[in-house]
């Protein structure tokens, strides 16, 4: 797919640049139903990249970040993998378990004051209410990573922080799948923000090699309300370089 000419610039443009959204903000969005970044459905690029995520491998240890309610998380389970997520909204993450109606049970999590860990019954889905940034206090690596909705929700100033983060989370074999999105950033603030692969590149270049898998046009209603003439998903399978810590 032939991707319009991204506008002159930094490589994030600099209304985007500055715009910070809070944890309050995103828990105000579930509050308030304001998610239409939730999807019903598995994710289409998840679906027909399957293989790459998985490399041949059962039960894998999968990590959802800034995970909602999606509705992967259910679909990987029933597979077998086990699954971990983290979010800021309680909503979200019960509703998950609702909505799917799987039995679950809520603890503390010692290592994280404040946080709260809901799991299902089965013991193959936790979801821990924290910040992401909290959650690298819990020891654990994983096997695949499937990050649609989070880098590109991410404040842009927070992105090195977070790219340190998930490459902490990453069993040396793991298979990150990675989901962002391009459009025209002078016409919107985000979230989701603008992410060119020169972002990608700078965040994960140097431990990672960095796959273009798919690109997908996903102009919707939705995005056309929001200004825009084109607006594109691109899928990039991440793996860590064999002198990667």
């Amino acid at each position: 797919m032939e991707i319009p000419e991204t506008p002159p610039g930094d490589e994030t443009a600099p209304r985007q640049q500055s715009k910070v959204v809070d944890e309050e903000e995103w828990k105000k969005k579930w509050e308030q139903k304001n998610t239409s970044f939730h999807k019903d459905q598995v994710h289409r690029l998840l679906r027909a990249h399957l293989n790459a995520l998985l490399n041949s491998r059962i039960g894998l240890r999968i990590f959802f970040p800034l995970c909602g309610k999606a509705v992967d998380m259910k679909w990987l389970a029933d597979m077998g993998h086990t699954i971990t997520g983290v979010d800021v909204s309680e909503i979200g993450l019960k509703d998950f378990f609702t909505e799917q109606n799987i039995p679950y049970v809520e603890e503390d999590v010692p290592a994280i004051p404040g946080a709260k860990l809901f799991k299902s019954s089965s013991g193959n889905i936790s979801l821990y209410c924290c910040s992401f940034y909290d959650f690298i206090r819990i020891p654990a690596k994983y096997d695949g990573i499937w990050d649609k909705g989070s880098l590109v929700a991410i404040n842009p100033c927070d992105r090195e922080r977070y790219a340190k983060t998930v490459l902490s989370l990453m069993e040396q074999d793991c298979c990150y799948l990675l989901v962002t999105v391009l459009y025209n950033p002078v016409l919107i603030e985000g979230p989701p923000f603008y992410v060119p692969n020169s972002v990608i590149e700078k965040l994960y270049g140097e431990s990672c090699d960095i796959r273009l898998l798919q690109t997908v046009d996903s102009l919707d209603e939705r995005t056309r309300g929001w200004g825009l003439d084109y607006y594109c998903e691109r899928i990039h399978l991440l793996t860590l370089k064999a002198n990667s810590p």
